[in-house]
């Protein structure tokens, strides 16, 4: 069995599906007071594990003993996160909210990487806390995203070389929908590192359908 410890959301998906069996995506929604998109991450992601089974036009139902099928285990134990990652959407850390809601937009991205004058990281900002700042008056777009985003040291990430496998339990153990790739930055004080990719749910769905 995969050594990943699943989110409260995952968690509840997986209780109502082993009492409700067959269960549909609108039924689970409906029942947690979500919608149906915002559990589509979570339910692709269980039945990749083996913990759910999916029937079309049936719903889910409980995945056997839990255990993925022996091919999708090997690919999941010699994945790397360099074979998942995809490129990361930057944004300084000196430029406006509006700045940054607009390179969030324009990158389709899930969070923006925060970065410093040297191109160090420094930090994330997610679209949650950008509407924060946004919803704080009307001149708060140009408050720089300095103001809004998590700084390190307080922000999980993983390195290129980690295992999947504990890029996904660190997502599910912080139920973050992903992560920053970082690598030590050369020529620089210890602590410093650039962000080279960025690690998602959908990234790995993605790969595993793929």
């Amino acid at each position: 069995m995969i050594g990943i410890r699943l989110s409260v959301r995952q968690n509840e998906i997986v209780r109502l599906v082993n009492r409700h069996a067959p269960i549909t995506g609108d039924q689970l929604a409906e029942m947690m007071g979500v919608s149906k998109p915002t559990l589509r991450a979570d339910l692709s992601l269980l039945v990749m594990l083996g913990m759910l089974e999916a029937k079309p036009k049936v719903g889910y139902f409980p995945g056997g003993d839990g255990s993925p099928p022996d091919s999708a285990m090997r690919k999941w134990n010699e994945a790397r996160v360099k074979d998942v990652q995809g490129l990361p959407v930057n944004v300084s850390e000196s430029a406006s909210v509006h700045d940054a809601v607009v390179t969030l937009f324009t990158g389709n991205a899930e969070a923006l990487a925060v970065v410093d004058e040297n191109r160090h990281f420094v930090g994330v900002v997610t679209p949650k806390d950008l509407l924060k700042i946004t919803l704080g008056g009307a001149n708060s777009a140009a408050i720089p995203v300095s103001m809004a985003m998590h700084r390190l040291p307080a922000i999980a990430r993983v390195a290129p070389d980690q295992p999947l496998l504990e890029a996904v339990g660190k997502m599910l153990a912080h139920e973050l929908d992903g992560l920053p790739v970082v690598v030590p930055c050369a020529d620089s004080p210890p602590g410093r590192c650039e962000v080279t990719g960025w690690i998602s749910k959908t990234n790995i769905l993605r790969w595993l359908t793929e």
